[in-house]
């Protein structure tokens, strides 16, 4: 794979001058598509050519079976030219390769087109370059005999990330580590070997965030080499043109349907609305806001509710990841229909971000309270090529085992991993066979130990409760006060003689009265005022109550019109309480021994949900003892004085 990448990436430099090096992914990338498919047509080009003519003139249907017979593919080329031919006529090269690209079928015309091939190709031939990019990648040898599919997808793979890099584009969003699918994809398929081991078995597989179709695959190559007569079908969408056109080249040269892979925004452009899968896989975008799909997201949410893929709610706009894991939901098969398993690469924040209530808890929730969450598995860091952040694999299914139902396994792999010789990108780190399968024995096993913990749905449960303080005041016209009551906006409404009255009046209450009563308070407040020719309306009454009042435990407690006591906004607290607990008896347990004029006010309690991983495999690391510090401390001083003698001689 190294060197194929390396020859190709030194044609991509030799383009320096005319092109930008953020330009050279839109030549390499397509010519290496171009040659590929150039390569695995080889064998049977002659053959296709014998039939075009008897396919001249037939309906567009049946040339295109009588054609696709003689190639053996699912696609065809009927120009007489191959790379080999195009070098050889340099003079002639630009309209040959227009016929050579308009010889193919139509589903591999898309590729190119959607690769804009025509403009790069036009730039080439205006430069010059044209002839020799041609002649070199004529050289290259990427018949399926010496380069395989999964390699010839690293390959792409690694020109792709090439090419971002001098984009400063995103590579992760592109595509993920293979060892990290292979891992997911074990983990999907463990529990179902002996099914998929059958003869004749069908299944299909999605990926709503394909890329170059690395999951699918990946998976593809797992399934076939369990069973060599399964039957697959394979799904995927990306909204990228340029890894659209490398996936659907890579799922026609397996023989798979290319109208099973659609370009689009998944978000806002579900292109199999009405299909469900056995199996899906995802890795989507880390962390990025999903504020241009806002409005269609919200608008479904809202009108289709639960018939919809975004019914138990919607996560934070800077961040869309967990929209896909409820995309992924929508496309699992009913259980009475064998149901759907599903894996999928997250960040760090669906696990816990959001309180109760809010859009990420609700999901959670829903998630367990449907008892999906089969498993959580945390990789190392430095795994990705565009981020070192830690990232977690889910594993979702409606058909868990029965020893499984109703319970969660989190694993920690996070230590799972061997380093890099070279990075590659952020990526330093990679699970080697041996890290994947420990993680693999550790979820089949479904054990509690050291890196595997089992829990129950309820334990990630947990209501959110409001404690409320009663209200104590004490009201004290003091000149301070006086003039705070001036500042509040409805007392600045007031004309210039009402505010004079109003100030007479509340200076005649008298610097040092003190009262710890509201109603008493009010009625003092109402004499002095009428004294004065003035009548308070509600708006003032209100001002100079907040302005002249101040918090005293020994004042008494205000109450409503029905006697109630009323919260001190300024006491108010929340308390998370395990959901298993009832949260009177949590109060009188954990608040009222504290603060016995608490209470809670049940209108605000909040359920919710979060997933804290690292905490539950948090080890205690007792600090070092001073004898050993003081040890270390005085070895390096020791060492300093050394270094000192040596300089003083």
């Amino acid at each position: 794979m190294v060197n194929h990448v390396s020859f190709i990436w030194n044609i991509a430099e030799s383009l320096r001058g005319p092109f930008k090096p953020s330009e050279y992914g839109s030549v390499v990338l397509p010519f290496t598509v171009l040659r590929r498919l150039d390569a695995v047509l080889a064998e049977t080009k002659p053959a296709v050519l014998a039939a075009a003519p008897d396919a001249e003139g037939l309906p567009d249907m049946l040339r295109d079976v009588k054609l696709t017979a003689a190639s053996g593919r699912q696609f065809y080329n009927t120009s007489p030219f191959d790379f080999a031919k195009l070098a050889a006529d340099p003079q002639d090269l630009r309209p040959n390769m227009a016929a050579y690209i308009a010889g193919f079928s139509p589903n591999v015309r898309d590729i190119f087109d959607r690769f804009d091939f025509d403009k790069t190709l036009d730039k080439l031939a205006d430069k010059n370059k044209l002839f020799a990019v041609t002649e070199k990648f004529a050289q290259a040898d990427f018949h399926p005999a010496t380069v395989s599919n999964i390699q010839m997808g690293l390959v792409f793979e690694e020109l792709i990330r090439w090419a971002n890099e001098r984009s400063n584009e995103t590579a992760g969003e592109h595509f993920t580590p293979r060892e990290v699918i292979s891992l997911m994809v074990q983990l999907l398929f463990a529990t179902d070997d002996a099914a998929l081991s059958k003869p004749g078995v069908v299944r299909s597989i999605y990926d709503p965030t394909a890329g170059t179709g690395g999951m699918l695959s990946v998976a593809d190559e797992h399934l076939r080499g369990m069973n060599p007569g399964i039957q697959l079908a394979l799904y995927g969408q990306d909204y990228n043109d340029s890894s659209y056109a490398i996936c659907k080249a890579d799922m026609v040269i397996k023989g798979q349907d290319v109208d099973n892979i659609r370009l689009g925004d998944t978000l806002t452009e579900d292109h199999f609305p009405d299909k469900k899968f056995d199996y899906a896989l995802s890795n989507p975008p880390f962390g990025v806001d999903w504020k241009d799909q806002r409005d269609v997201v919200d608008n479904e949410h809202k009108t289709l509710g639960f018939v919809g893929r975004f019914g138990p709610g919607t996560p934070a706009v800077s961040d869309g990841a967990m929209l896909f894991l409820l995309h992924l939901v929508s496309k699992m098969r009913r259980p009475e229909f064998g149901g759907s398993r599903m894996a999928i690469v997250l960040n760090g924040s669906p696990l816990f971000s959001g309180g109760a209530g809010g859009g990420e808890s609700n999901i959670r929730k829903w998630l367990l309270d449907n008892d999906l969450v089969e498993a959580i598995i945390g990789l190392p860091k430095d795994m990705f090529y565009n981020t070192g952040i830690s990232t977690y694999v889910w594993i979702l299914t409606n058909r868990k085992d029965p020893e499984r139902e109703g319970t969660v396994q989190l694993i920690d792999a996070r230590e799972f991993y061997g380093k890099l010789r070279k990075g590659l990108g952020s990526k330093r780190n990679e699970l080697t066979p041996a890290d994947i399968a420990r993680i693999v024995t550790l979820y089949s096993t479904f054990a509690d130990g050291e890196h595997s913990k089992i829990f129950r749905n309820e334990d990630f449960l947990y209501r959110t409760i409001t404690v409320e303080r009663p209200l104590k005041l004490r009201w004290q016209a003091t000149p301070d006060a006086i003039e705070a009551v001036f500042e509040a906006k409805p007392v600045q409404k007031l004309s210039d003689d009402d505010a004079a009255r109003l100030r007479a009046a509340l200076e005649a209450l008298g610097g040092d009265a003190v009262w710890t009563n509201r109603g008493q308070f009010h009625q003092a407040l109402k004499t002095a005022t009428a004294a004065h020719g003035l009548k308070l309306a509600a708006p003032i009454l209100k001002a100079v109550t907040a302005a002249l009042g101040v918090q005293d435990d020994a004042a008494d407690v205000c109450t409503d019109t029905s006697g109630n006591p009323e919260p001190d906004t300024s006491l108010r607290d929340t308390e998370n309480v395990p959901w298993d607990q009832d949260v009177d008896d949590y109060l009188g347990r954990e608040v009222l021994p504290y603060a016995p004029d608490a209470w809670i006010d049940h209108a605000k309690t909040k359920e919710g949900a979060e997933i804290p991983f690292t905490r539950h495999f948090y080890q205690y690391v007792p600090p070092r003892s001073l004898e050993e510090i003081d040890r270390d401390l005085e070895a390096v001083m020791n060492d300093l004085r050394a270094m000192l003698t040596e300089v003083e001689r």
